[in-house]
């Protein structure tokens, strides 16, 4: 789950990281009272969840209230990415002497978070680690210990930080390390953590993604998630309790079990590549496939304009394939899809399931004995819509 700007440097307060003293508006007038509030001078910063904001024109810089309210008015419903711009965030103006990135992520080779740190602030990281890896100090954080005091000043001799800043951004990394750890986050990211020209480190921007597997216990967080700004196919697969990532191709795939769902969408792509065909989504429906499930994963893969036949694959260990089948004979008769539907029954009960599948003569109701067969079938079936 990733947060908003102005909600990720509110959660970087809560642990002593300086932050801009803005707020968020969703009219022009609100920006107009704000903006008289802090002074005049303040920047306009669109809160979606996407990067490239500022190449997009979705940052601006106004000197007076009058002009912030008048951008305000072109940037609130922009379309950044996908993305429409519901809310603004309105931050005094700084005057920055330099911009620094730092954040925090998971290591997953390491087994270890990992704290890195560039003088090149302001700009994706992911750029300049493409023209410039050697700007990103790296030093991993022993899980147990945390962050030593050698390793901050490795990283600051590592941006050529002037000595006299050592002490503040120790503090601020630390409460940053502190934040992510504490917040099951898997990135906690400050890009630009400025120098002010009167010597202060603000963090100016800020980027935070919580585990989804740990928000159960971060309910304060959780309750934060802007449902506005994701894909509502996602919205119903999370209340749903399904696993859902929507991908490009046209056929959707339902399955019990992560690696087979993802056996499933390689099978998917080899018999449909040539064709431009693949998997349109990988959904795992968990281990019970009851009606309810199926149903739920049917309205979700169906919700997709691209999909143009499902492959419901399905192992049945303590699910019996005989109450899958009567699983898929109700959720047909509620959702009543308009497109092929092929199913690939296999272990307990799985003969007796394609027996009733078949027995029940539903139209656009396919059944396969094997994966291969099944993958196979819903190319075609995709081919003979296409």
């Amino acid at each position: 789950m990733n947060l908003h700007e102005y909600q990720s440097k509110a959660h970087f307060a809560l642990y002593g990281i300086p932050i801009p003293q803005g707020k968020v508006a969703s009219t022009p007038e609100e920006v107009f009272q704000i903006a008289q509030e802090l002074g005049g001078k303040v920047v306009v910063k669109s809160q979606v969840l996407v990067g490239g904001r500022g190449k997009a024109g979705g940052i601006k810089l106004a000197k007076s209230p009058e002009e912030a309210r008048d951008l305000a008015q072109e940037i609130l419903g922009m379309d950044i990415k996908g993305h429409e711009v519901h809310k603004v965030l309105v931050d005094p103006a700084a005057n920055i002497a330099k911009e620094i990135y730092l954040g925090i992520t998971n290591d997953r080779g390491a087994a270890k978070p990992v704290l890195m740190a560039s003088s090149e602030g302001g700009v994706e990281i992911e750029e300049v680690n493409r023209t410039n890896p050697e700007a990103i100090i790296r030093e991993h954080i022993d899980p147990f210990m945390g962050l030593y005091s050698y390793q901050l000043v490795q990283v600051a001799l590592g941006i050529d930080l002037p000595r006299e800043h050592w002490r503040a951004f120790s503090k601020i990394a630390q409460g940053l390390y502190q934040c992510f750890i504490e917040s099951d986050a898997v990135l906690a990211e400050i890009n630009p953590l400025v120098i002010t020209e009167e010597g202060e480190l603000i963090a100016l921007d800020g980027k935070m993604s919580i585990d989804d597997n740990a928000l159960a216990r971060q309910k304060k967080l959780a309750a934060q998630r802007d449902t506005d700004a994701e894909p509502e196919a996602e919205t119903m697969a999370r209340e749903a309790g399904i696993s859902y990532v929507k991908l490009d191709g046209q056929i959707g795939c339902m399955v019990n079990g992560a690696g087979l769902a993802m056996t499933t969408m390689d099978m998917t792509q080899l018999y449909g590549k040539e064709f431009g065909i693949g998997p349109a989504n990988f959904l795992d429906i968990g281990g019970g496939a009851k009606a309810e499930q199926v149903s739920a994963a049917l309205r979700i893969i169906l919700s997709d304009p691209n999909v143009k036949s499902v492959l419901l694959n399905i192992f049945g260990g303590i699910t019996r394939g005989d109450e899958v089948a009567r699983g898929v004979i109700e959720a047909y008769k509620e959702v009543q899809p308009d497109v092929p539907m092929i199913v690939r029954l296999q272990g307990t009960n799985a003969e007796e399931g394609r027996a009733i599948l078949d027995s029940a003569q539903i139209p656009n109701v396919i059944t396969a004995a094997t994966l291969t067969e099944a993958a196979q079938k819903a190319v075609d079936a995709v081919k003979g819509a296409m």
